[in-house]
């Protein structure tokens, strides 16, 4: 998610549940919008589904609690907060002390964790995943996999490629930023996916490395977040809102800032892999102490 995240409001709305095609699971509340999935016995399934309805339950109005500290750009100081949900975002956003980003920027892949571990605590189910607007937790049994597609421009939902990713791979976690994306971006990335040990990792890495995918240039639009969202998180930093046609070596120049960030990640072992996209250029960041992420993306 963005560095402004999507926003928490301030006051907690009707939740909602209901069961999709293909055996899924849909919990709805506010701005959460979950669809989850399970494979394993038809019991343990259902079990898995009652347990991430149950911690859903509550869960948006425990952030709403620590809306505070957790709108609060992250520094050296100790976050005090005490919900699980929100202790995930802190730890997500620690690794970035240094940069502008808040807490709110792993929300959704902080609650896709949550979910997911109430789930994972049933035998028997073999896979999960929790879809939080595109910011994915899973739990994969031994032998299992999963494919992941990967969309090079976040407005046109098409997908550009996947990722194939093992149960003997650390990557629990992959998240997707841009400027075009549920919340706001410094930069001007069309879609930045990352991989990580978690949802809430991959989730505030993604939104940094988009924000490194910048340029100055006139054909790019911003406008402070205050004026598009007065409850932002960003105040009146300036977010892109456009992108016009910019030549390549500015292209070339903003992709090369942004993998040269998603690398020191990499180095850190903050994130497993990368896959940055703009103006129709792609650039991939892979971890090549595994070597077993393979993808398709063109």
């Amino acid at each position: 998610m963005n560095a402004v995240a999507h926003q928490i409001p301030t006051t907690v709305t009707d939740r909602q549940t209901a069961h999709l095609s293909a055996n899924r699971l849909h919990l709805h509340e506010g701005p959460i919008d979950l669809v989850i999935g399970a494979e394993g016995s038809p019991d343990a399934v259902s079990e898995a589904y009652r347990r991430a309805a149950k911690r859903f339950d509550g869960l948006l109005a425990s952030l709403v609690g620590e809306l505070a500290t957790l709108r609060t750009p992250i520094s050296d100081e100790p976050s005090e907060v005490f919900g699980p949900v929100a202790k995930r975002m802190i730890a997500a956003v620690r690794p970035h002390v240094g940069h502008v980003i808040t807490p709110m920027a792993a929300v959704a892949g902080a609650v896709a964790d949550e979910i997911c571990a109430a789930m994972s605590t049933v035998d028997e189910v073999r896979k999960i995943y929790v879809n939080d607007g595109g910011d994915i937790a899973f739990h994969l049994g031994t032998g299992e996999s999963l494919a992941v597609g990967l969309v090079p421009v976040l407005v046109d939902a098409q997908l550009g490629g996947s990722v194939e990713i093992s149960s003997d791979m650390s990557v629990r976690g992959i998240a997707t930023s841009g400027m075009d994306g549920r919340s706001f971006s410094f930069g001007i990335a069309d879609a930045v996916t990352v991989l990580a040990s978690s949802a809430a990792s991959a989730d505030a890495a993604a939104t940094l490395i988009a924000n490194a995918i910048d340029a100055d240039h006139p054909a790019i639009e911003r406008v402070p977040a205050s004026s598009l969202d007065p409850d932002s998180d960003l105040g009146d930093r300036l977010v892109t809102v456009q992108r016009g046609s910019l030549p390549l070596e500015k292209i070339d120049a903003a992709l090369s800032q942004g993998e040269g960030f998603a690398r020191r990640l990499l180095k850190r072992r903050v994130i497993n892999a990368a896959f940055l996209s703009c103006a129709g250029h792609i650039r991939t960041v892979d971890d090549n102490y595994t070597n077993t992420i393979e993808t398709n993306l063109s």
